[in-house]
């Protein structure tokens, strides 16, 4: 071989050499180009994958302060409270950490994930106590309910009670019937106007009542002048009536077996009686048994 040829062989193996070098070149600059872009594809990634996270930390937060305001269970209330500190601290390393640092990102993620789990076991909790307390409101509202209508029931009784009483006390009251007021003069005869007579005579009858209680029984009778005052004796009384005492004209005690009674009192005229119209009122047990408006002559 001469020394041209070797010239040529050399210049060829030359050649290929910088081709082969700009191939490994080529290829050095394409896979650190490739690499380049591939981290920028992951670091695009996690800063998404960061941003994702930290709503969801954000509405995992709210979704805390939610649960809190529908809870009064204290303990429990106290539990939400710590992890929802725990998701906060969690929020506020997010927002310090590198989008780069794929390790700790992926930390995070499983401590979010874990965290969204307990949270769900507070939903279904809360949830069943929330459950107990309508059950809870919804008995307590039947037994007020139940207590009022009771209530009403024994208001209504009572009251029929109260009536039922009032009437069998009416029922039982002695009626003072026929009542008639005359004058007597000193021979016992009846007399036509005050200035000859010397009693006032009262008589009337006691009504048949079965109801009413049996035994002695005391009349109270009240003679009232025409200027409303009452005629008294010295050895005149008071009797009770309608929770006060009163003064009465004279009295009589009877014994009263529920049957019709005929009673005659007698009232000595000692005083002044003018002419005019006059009033008997006649009682007996605390009740009215009867009123008559008379006139008196001269």
């Amino acid at each position: 071989m001469d020394e041209e040829e070797k010239a040529v062989n050399r210049k060829t193996w030359l050649i290929m050499g910088i081709i082969f070098l700009l191939l490994l070149l080529g290829a050095g600059i394409y896979y650190i180009f490739y690499q380049q872009k591939q981290m920028e594809e992951m670091s695009e990634m996690f800063a998404l994958e960061k941003e994702s996270l930290s709503d969801a930390s954000e509405e995992l937060s709210l979704q805390y302060e939610g649960m809190k305001f529908s809870v009064n269970n204290d303990s429990l209330l106290a539990l939400l409270t710590t992890e929802q500190a725990k998701v906060q601290r969690l929020q506020e390393e997010l927002r310090t950490v590198k989008s780069t640092d794929a390790r700790r990102i992926n930390e995070l993620k499983k401590e979010l994930e874990t965290l969204r789990k307990i949270t769900h076991s507070y939903v279904i909790q809360i949830d069943s106590l929330n459950t107990e307390n309508r059950q809870l409101k919804d008995e307590n509202r039947q037994v007020s309910q139940r207590y009022r209508q009771a209530a009403s029931e024994a208001t209504r009784l009572a009251k029929e009670k109260e009536h039922l009483a009032e009437r069998v006390e009416m029922a039982a009251k002695l009626d003072a019937v026929n009542i008639q007021v005359s004058l007597i003069n000193s021979k016992g005869k009846a007399s036509k106007g005050i200035s000859k007579a010397t009693q006032l005579m009262l008589s009337f009858i006691v009504s048949k009542n079965i109801t009413a209680a049996v035994g002695e029984q005391t009349i109270y009778v009240r003679l009232m002048k025409p200027d409303d005052d009452i005629l008294t004796k010295p050895n005149s009384g008071r009797f009770m009536f309608e929770n006060r005492e009163i003064m009465y004209s004279m009295k009589k005690t009877i014994v009263y077996d529920g049957e019709e009674q005929h009673v005659v009192m007698y009232w000595n005229i000692e005083e002044y009686l003018s002419a005019g119209n006059y009033r008997v009122d006649i009682f007996a047990e605390n009740n009215l048994m009867g009123r008559k408006t008379f006139m008196l002559e001269k």
